[in-house]
């Protein structure tokens, strides 16, 4: 027998370690079932659970549970991420604090430090999945700087360099100060700051007068290389040619044409400053000037900046804008609000800047080897082109379809991607230098010697790969590739991939570029979309500010993970944000204490009546009928509902019926002699298996009291309808009456207890009504029920009609007479406003010659139906 209460704490680790001891996770590639399958989005290995990583765990844990439960060999592949800028960073803070840098440790100590540091955390984060219920195959596990793994990120970076699709280039790059490291363009969060537009005279060399420009960044000056106009700009096309001399520096300067110079910007005259400015990088390409870079690493003016070397960006700018005041050449200033970009791990305002890094060419056309897999019409491609194919031609979808938009823009106008990054952990490039003949060396190992001069002086580059390079390659390199394994050959492509909309262009878009590419195929068939978690105000969670985040393991502890997991799942439909809080979270909990408490009163019932094993459904009241109605309804719905990823809706459903239907209704119609043993056990156990992909813990404790199941519920089937039809008039009859009963009793305040009589004119419904009038009268508290076919309006009554059935509450002694004439007055006028609108509808010769038939028979049925009910209103109140 169950407990009274249900202690999440006292059941959940020790289900999972059964789970898990049990083998329920793993997933077998020879079972001869069809393959589904998940790759988890990695968490960061130095990382602690938070409501994004707790919702994934949630979502994704209901498909594979259902999956698996519908016999399909389900793998879930869980996994973490090395994180290299962030976790450099978490490491770096640890050494400030000791007084200690990464240089003053060298290269291979610092990375001996990281490990540890990962080594130790990754427990944590291993943990903390578990405690979400999260059914993973452990045996699996992969890290992104696994061998195998690490194995795959330098085969696909020399298929890449020898397609000619990977180039070493002295290009501008996003630069973060702080990290000392380039950004690829979706790492710069772009924020809207205060600043001012300066306007500066550029003066002629051998002329009075000059241009002015407008800039808001003016000490990158020292770097401009040209002005540039628009040739059709008739203000400035005289000026084309002509030669200025660059400001504080003296240096001469052209004036060039370019049409990218937008004429109603600024002044129209634009300062080109190619080494910090990426559409300038661009326009000094084309013109061939000069690149002349003027900051350092760490964002401080290097010689070329003349007088302001030594000073940093920000200081400069005070300097610079100083002298130009002095010298007569700041015209004026402009106060402006603008978009400025800043890193994404430190928040450093990002620097563009020039320098040689490694890139991939996203715009190369390469050989598609296998173009069928995808689709593909043509020998060659761009990576740009297959991930755009991918989506348009229906390989991949994306939910909510929304988001399609979303991403054929960023792809469309993807630049190349920096993939180099100036930092210590992560996987080093694989290239080498001659140091005698500058030789580079593609390799996928370490050359002995210089495949030119064959020196053995050589270096490896000192740079690492952008971590999202190999967290590309997830869905692939987790299942063994390069190596043609089992696992690769069944579970990929993956079924879906289930994650926050934020990282779309981060992760998901890159993945579809790697795999189009490397495997000339998709990596995932669906990709699921859901939304931000808020606070209860519309508030982005933010961990520097604690008080608007919630830690799930605390609300875990507090209320279990599966009222956590209910609570993030209902109400979250993909691609929208969410609102949640601890009371909704305490709501569910009380969610899981009704299924509890239903589950034992059942259970009670099963011992009582001496029920060993699972019993054959026998003769049925018109209450059973009705419950095995309805839960054939909720297993079609669910079934279908999760297989198209309406999880939201699928949840709702459960709990409406377990809370209404089974326990509000069904229950309270089942007590002394009309319990019917066989079908409350048939539906508590179809309402464990429907339940058990949302409420894993729960459901699972209960199941292993159910008499005659002795495997755990994980292993068992999904629930199929039973094919029957029931009927179900009757019961439904009862609930509608009672239900309004309750609402006129409640709206007239009326005593929940005092027991009252009622009149019921029940129409056609008379002797439905009749068969259960007994029990109409206990759940709806009456002293007793007059119940006819039809009468005379009760006089001084409150009164309300559903589908077609009268009732009237003799209001005498009990409530205010006045105010429910009241109260009846207003019901008249909403539904005359309601008949209105209907009527207008109905009138209107285009809705009905357009409308579906069925929408249209549906309005005429609600005009009837309102009709009658007005009429029955008026007669009641005398009107």
């Amino acid at each position: 027998m169950l407990p009274p209460t249900y202690e999440a704490k006292k059941y959940e680790d020790g289900i999972y370690k059964k789970w898990e001891s049990s083998g329920a996770f793993k997933a077998d590639p020879k079972s001869g079932k069809p393959a589904f399958s998940i790759s988890m989005p990695p968490p960061n290995a130095t990382g602690v659970l938070h409501l994004g990583h707790a919702v994934m765990l949630a979502l994704q844990d209901i498909l594979t549970r259902h999956r698996r439960m519908k016999g399909y060999e389900a793998l879930w592949l869980p996994g973490t991420d090395h994180a290299a800028i962030a976790t450099q960073n978490r490491v770096e803070k640890e050494l400030a604090k000791e007084g200690a840098t990464r240089e003053k440790l060298g290269r291979e100590a610092f990375l001996n430090r990281v490990r540890e540091f990962v080594a130790d955390s990754q427990d944590t984060i291993r943990n903390q999945i578990r405690r979400m219920g999260a059914s993973c195959d452990w045996t699996r596990e992969r890290y992104t700087l696994d061998d195998d793994l690490s194995l795959a990120v330098t085969e696909m970076f020399n298929r890449m360099h020898e397609d000619g699709l990977i180039y070493r280039g002295y290009r501008i790059v996003n630069w973060c100060p702080r990290c000392k490291s380039t950004l690829a363009d979706d790492e710069v969060e772009h924020e809207e700051v205060q600043g001012n537009f300066y306007y500066i005279l550029y003066p002629f060399k051998d002329e009075e007068g000059g241009l002015i420009v407008a800039t808001t960044r003016p000490e990158t000056m020292l770097g401009d290389t040209a002005v540039a106009v628009n040739p059709k700009d008739k203000r400035y096309k005289k000026f084309i040619g002509k030669t200025i001399m660059l400001p504080l520096l003296n240096r001469e300067i052209p004036v060039i044409g370019d049409e990218y110079v937008d004429i109603d910007t600024g002044t129209g005259a634009l300062k080109v400053t190619p080494a910090h400015d990426p559409n300038d990088f661009a326009i000094g390409q084309k013109h061939k000037l000069e690149t002349i870079r003027v900051m350092d690493e760490e964002a401080v003016i290097n010689e070329q900046g003349g007088p302001y070397k030594g000073l940093d960006r920000f200081t400069a700018r005070k300097k610079v804008l100083e002298d130009l005041a002095g010298l007569g050449l700041l015209q004026k200033t402009e106060a402006l609000f603008h978009n400025v970009g800043h890193c994404y791990r430190c928040s450093t305002m990002v620097e563009p800047l020039t320098s040689d890094q490694w890139f991939i060419d996203v715009n190369k056309k390469f050989i598609v080897k296998n173009p069928k897999n995808l689709g593909w019409k043509k020998k060659e491609a761009t990576l740009k082109e297959l991930s755009i194919h991918a989506v348009k031609n229906g390989n991949i979808q994306i939910i909510p379809d929304q988001f399609n938009k979303t991403y054929f823009h960023w792809m469309e106008n993807l630049r190349d991607w920096c993939i180099s990054r100036q930092i210590w952990w992560g996987h080093r490039i694989p290239v080498w230098y001659c140091k005698d003949c500058d030789e580079i060396i593609v390799a996928r190992e370490a050359p002995a010697k210089c495949t030119k001069c064959g020196s053995k002086n050589l270096r490896q580059d000192e740079d690492t790969l952008d971590t999202w390079f190999s967290s590309a390659l997830w869905t692939f390199s987790t299942l063994g590739w390069p190596k043609e394994t089992e696992d690769l050959k069944f579970f990929h492509p993956t079924s879906v991939m289930e994650t926050g909309y934020d990282i779309l262009f981060f992760w998901i878009a890159r993945m579809i570029l790697m795999t189009t590419y490397g495997l000339n195929d998709i990596p995932f068939k669906t990709v699921y979309l859901h939304g931000l978690i808020r606070t209860r105000e519309g508030k982005k969670m933010s961990k520097s500010d604690p008080s608007t985040c919630i830690d799930p393991l605390d609300m875990i502890e507090k209320y279990g993970a599966d009222s956590l997991r209910m609570s993030m799942v209902i109400g979250n439909t993909p691609g929208n944000d969410m609102r949640l809080y601890e009371e909704k979270i305490q709501g569910y909990r009380n969610f899981t204490n009704k299924l509890w408490n239903a589950s034992r009163f059942v259970l009670g019932i099963l011992e009582e009546k001496g029920v060993q094993e699972e019993p054959k459904i026998g003769k049925l009241s018109d209450a059973d009928e009705w419950i095995l109605g309805k839960l054939n309804t909720v297993i079609k719905l669910s079934d279908e509902g999760l297989t198209e990823f309406r999880i939201s809706e699928v949840g709702q459903a459960l709990y409406d019926f377990l809370w209404n239907d089974f326990c509000d209704w069904y229950l309270e119609l089942s007590k002394g002699e009309k319990q019917n043993p066989a079908v409350l056990y048939h539906v508590l156990k179809a309402i464990l298996l429907l339940l058990h992909p949302f409420m894993p813990y729960v459901t699972e404790g209960i199941w292993a009291n159910l008499p005659g199941q002795k495997s755990m519920l994980i292993g068992h089937a999904y629930p199929k309808t039973d094919g029957k039809k029931y009927g179900a008039e009757s019961i439904q009859g009862l609930i509608d009456v009672v239900g309004k009963i309750r609402h006129l009793r409640a709206e007239n305040k009326i005593d929940p207890a005092k027991k009252i009589p009622i009149t019921v004119y029940g129409h056609k419904a008379t002797d439905d009504l009749a068969r259960n009038k007994a029990d109409i009268e206990r759940l709806a508290r009456m002293s007793g029920l007059t119940l006819m076919e039809k009468g005379a309006k009760v006089a001084n009554a409150a009164t309300d009609v559903v589908n077609g059935i009268e009732i009237f509450i003799p209001l005498s002694g009990l409530v205010d007479l006045d105010k429910e004439r009241e109260r009846l007055q207003k019901e008249i006028a909403n539904l005359e406003r309601y008949i209105g609108g209907l009527k207008r509808k109905l009138d209107n010769k285009q809705f009905v010659a357009n409308a579906p038939q069925n929408i249209v028979a549906q309005e005429q049925a609600r005009l009837a139906e309102a009709e009658e009910k007005l009429k029955k209103f008026k007669s009641s109140s005398g009107s």
